[in-house]
């Protein structure tokens, strides 16, 4: 994705993973022949990009929670149980404690405060259609973000029931912007596209907008 994104030359998606977010996001079908024929017959849509620390991204980057979720689900047992990995992997961090951040959006003001994780995403929708960032558009020139602060089971359980039914939440802080930075207390695993990158205490995150063209199915007449 990084090497045609500013090229003007389209992407098409072939699905093959356990997630296919942006493929899901999109509408794209998750059949290989049907996505094989909008790639070679579809309109092209123009998406925007982040990059978090210089790695670009499509779908969605974070640092904390979602990046543990990530490095413990897998490849061998995303083949034995699917998506339900991810979720097996959680449970192994729900009592983690969250840490310090310093937040800074658009160079505005610093604001502090204790988070279990930072997402930044394109995209709203999760696995199973859950929307975490509900105002996230792929083509708006922003990217959402997504605050998580919980570490007991019924602050987490109260997090997701929030999430799940589409109303905000006193354990999620929402905000929109071109540019962020994240600097935590301590280093935490990050993550780009569901690639798990390392540890870090600091993320920038920018995004580029209209920067990558993708097919998409042809509008029906």
């Amino acid at each position: 994705m990084g090497g045609v994104a500013g090229t003007g030359i389209p992407l098409g998606v072939l699905p093959c993973g356990t997630g296919n977010l942006l493929a899901r996001n999109l509408g794209l079908p998750l059949s290989l022949h049907e996505a094989l024929t909008v790639a070679l017959t579809g309109t092209d849509r123009r998406l925007d990009v982040g990059t978090a620390n210089g790695r670009p991204f499509v779908v969605m980057a974070g640092i904390g929670f979602d990046a543990q979720l990530l490095a413990g689900a897998s490849e061998q047992l995303k083949k034995r149980v699917g998506s339900a990995a991810y979720v097996l992997s959680a449970l192994r961090h729900l009592h983690d404690r969250p840490v310090r951040v310093l937040l800074r959006a658009d160079n505005g003001p610093r604001r502090r405060q204790w988070a279990s994780g930072v997402i930044i995403g394109n995209v709203s929708s999760l696995q199973g259609n859950v929307r975490l960032l509900p105002d996230a558009a792929p083509d708006d020139g922003v990217l959402d973000v997504a605050v998580l602060a919980a570490w007991r089971w019924t602050q987490w359980l109260h997090l997701a029931a929030g999430v799940l039914a589409r109303r905000r939440t006193d354990r999620v802080t929402y905000l929109a912007c071109r540019e962020l930075l994240v600097r935590a207390s301590r280093a935490r695993p990050w993550e780009a596209d569901g690639e798990v990158m390392g540890l870090t205490r600091t993320l920038r995150v920018r995004v580029q907008p209209g920067n990558l063209l993708v097919r998409v199915p042809t509008p029906a007449r």
